[in-house]
């Protein structure tokens, strides 16, 4: 008989600061507090409500049950840092103890930028922290005069280059990444990911970013759950961008979406069909669109969105089925700046024929996710976490 497991990542929605948070000027953040404090509709998220997420923090019109349906708690991260690819390969048994570079405040150095030019050819613009969709409208039209290609960076270890994909062409974007991820395989230069983003349109009222960004990431650096999944013969499915952050490394799959509307569309599906082993779904526009943006109602309503479609997987889900839904990290919309924030995340624990529920308490790592995931497997868990599949009854 086939085991099923789904692990869902709202990616950012971070319950509050943890104890670490202050190092980060992060103490007082509350992702999943405040996005509700200060959306200027009214949202309701009974679904999620139900399995326990409002027991967690307070959430505005969405009081904490006495009874859920599913096992609550929150995770505390055990690696440094605050970004997607730190908490994801926690998530599945890693333990990271020195954060990928980030260049956040000046942009990425003349030597860096220097090499990238000589090596694709190409002038570059930009060059500092920005909204992927802000710095294109701003550069754009100079991009589609010059040639010259647009270099960001975000609060994530990534470098990010954007450039028109009728006017460059997709292969010669991707050619240029490629030698960006070369360049950046330095010890000085190391950042997590590379990003193509490419876009179309011909002036600042009608640039659009298209579904052909691609990323070319680091591989983690030792076995992990996805891995020893992968070499017990059982399915490891990605939604989202969960690929790119392994690299491809453990995954059996890949499903590329193009929306967390999509991403969740496409879990329903694969909730359908007849598979053996852990779907690995990750909701980027939370992070992307709404918390980065500072933008707390289009959070709210993205979370009300996705609440929906959790009623339609929950009707979906087997009996057995095992259903995780957790976060990487916070990025609170109501917190200064556009960086993430260093919080606890939720973990909501659900199958159909448990006949308990309650408070799971303080996990001391997202790698207990992993960990979980192994045991239900029976493979290896090659790294840190530890289970709590025998809380729940």
């Amino acid at each position: 008989m086939n085991k099923r497991a789904f692990v869902i990542v709202i990616d950012s929605l971070g319950c509050g600061s943890d104890d670490m948070a202050y190092q980060y000027g992060d103490d007082g953040a509350n992702t999943l507090k405040h996005l509700f404090e200060k959306a200027k509709n009214t949202y309701e998220i009974p679904h999620l409500r139900s399995l326990g997420l409002c027991n967690l923090t307070n959430v505005r019109n969405n009081d904490a049950l006495n009874l859920t349906k599913a096992y609550y708690g929150k995770m505390h991260e055990a690696s440094v840092g605050k970004d997607t690819m730190t908490g994801h390969w926690e998530m599945m048994g890693l333990k990271i103890t020195e954060p990928f570079i980030t260049f956040t405040e000046h942009g990425f150095p003349d030597e860096l930028v220097k090499e990238l030019e000589e090596k694709t050819g190409y002038k570059y613009i930009g060059n500092c922290a920005a909204s992927g969709t802000e710095i294109i409208k701003e550069l754009g039209e100079r991009h589609m005069q010059t040639k010259e290609l647009i270099l960001y960076t975000s609060a994530d270890s990534v470098l990010q280059i954007a450039a028109n994909e009728d006017l460059i062409g997709l292969d010669e974007l991707y050619r240029c990444c490629k030698i960006a991820r070369e360049i950046t395989m330095k010890p000085k230069w190391r950042v997590g990911r590379v990003i193509a983003r490419p876009f179309i349109g011909d002036n600042k009222d009608n640039f659009t970013r298209t579904a052909n960004r691609h990323d070319y990431a680091l591989s983690p650096f030792s076995k992990t759950v996805l891995n020893s999944l992968e070499e017990g013969g059982y399915d490891v499915i990605s939604v989202g961008k969960i690929r790119d952050i392994f690299n491809g490394e453990g995954i059996t799959k890949a499903i590329h979406s193009s929306s967390s509307d999509e991403g969740m569309l496409q879990t329903i599906d694969i909730a359908k069909e007849d598979f053996n082993g852990l779907c690995f779904t990750n909701l980027v526009d939370f992070d992307a669109k709404w918390g980065h943006r500072r933008n707390p109602d289009g959070y709210a309503a993205e979370l009300a969105n996705f609440d929906k479609h959790l009623g339609e997987l929950l009707d979906t889900l087997k009996e057995d089925d095992l259903l995780i839904i957790t976060a990487d990290h916070g990025n609170d919309p109501t917190w200064s700046g556009s960086d993430h924030t260093r919080e606890l995340v939720p973990l909501l624990v659900y199958r159909k024929n448990i006949k308990g529920s309650g408070n799971l308490n303080m996990r001391h790592s997202f790698a207990d996710i992993g960990a979980s995931i192994a045991e239900m497997f029976g493979v290896d868990n090659p790294g840190i976490g530890e289970s709590f599949l025998d809380l729940i009854k």
